[in-house]
């Protein structure tokens, strides 16, 4: 074809605002906003509120929240990163493919011409770009709203005591960059599922259940070793950086083993998408 381009197809802008305009996009957005609304009413009006926090000897969790806008946002994070992010993220990756075959648009996006292996890295980037932005919204709001509500104090760690304000943000852009890639992994099996079905809520759910029974596997002492290959094992390393000095050890390890199955997962995944007769 005179004048093809495959880079021309379909380009990242294009694929992020087809996302974007989407409703379950706004959902996930809604959701994260609206988690710290909730958080912030429980703290100041709930049974627990009033309670201590660094200061006073008092470690509970709300009273930590309650100590500044940081500790809150932190404790979003801490809040989410276990199951809502978890369930974002499989969303994000594992709806993207598996929509367009349920739309019955693939076809016509792979006659256009796309290259299939291009189809797929534009997913995949879109995907990734929407979950990053839904964690860093999720840390923004939280941190506006504990601002509102719980005035300017810093970072108050039971490990390291109480942190500046500059130290304060390197911890949690510290933690905020870990979370972000322990999300790889169910990114990663919920895209790999999103091309072998044409269902969207089955990726999305078989990654989601996957994810969850890892971590019941995980919170098995019997297993011994076998645990050292599970993704859970290196979801909490990020606690790291919340003592004295920020350890490495431990989020490096994590870094590498989720980067690693993450790419193996997609590349299982362009593998298996590039041999599929395409019939949606």
């Amino acid at each position: 074809m005179e004048g093809y381009s495959a880079q021309r197809t379909l380009s990242v802008r294009v694929e992020m605002i087809r996302q974007v305009r989407r409703r379950r996009t706004a959902v996930a957005f809604g959701l994260v906003i609206a988690l710290p609304i909730v958080v912030v009413l429980a703290v100041l009006f709930g049974p627990s509120s009033g309670g201590g926090g660094l200061a006073d000897g008092d470690f509970d969790v709300f009273g930590l929240m309650a100590s500044g806008p940081w500790n809150f946002a932190l404790s979003g994070l801490f809040f989410s990163s276990a199951f809502l992010l978890v369930i974002l993220a499989a969303m994000f990756l594992g709806d993207t493919v598996a929509s367009e075959a349920s739309w019955g648009t693939m076809r016509y996006l792979l006659v256009a011409p796309v290259p299939r292996r291009r189809f797929l890295v534009i997913k995949v980037v879109v995907g990734l770009l929407l979950t990053i932005a839904v964690l860093i919204t999720l840390v923004v709001a939280s941190f506006v709203i504990g601002l509102i509500a719980f005035g300017t104090g810093t970072l108050a760690s039971p490990l390291s005591g109480t942190l500046g304000a500059g130290e304060s943000s390197v911890r949690i852009a510290v933690i905020t960059g870990y979370i972000a890639v322990t999300l790889l992994v169910p990114a990663g099996i919920a895209f790999l599922a999103s091309v072998s079905t044409d269902v969207p809520l089955g990726a999305v759910g078989a990654a989601v259940v996957i994810v969850i029974f890892a971590n019941i596997l995980d919170a098995i002492e019997a297993l011994g070793s076998i645990r050292e290959f599970l993704p859970a094992n290196y979801a909490g390393a990020w606690a790291d950086a919340l003592g004295p000095v920020i350890v490495w050890d431990q989020m490096a390890v994590g870094l590498a083993y989720n980067v690693g199955v993450f790419a193996v997962l997609v590349g299982i995944a362009i593998l298996r998408f590039e041999r599929k007769d395409i019939l949606s």
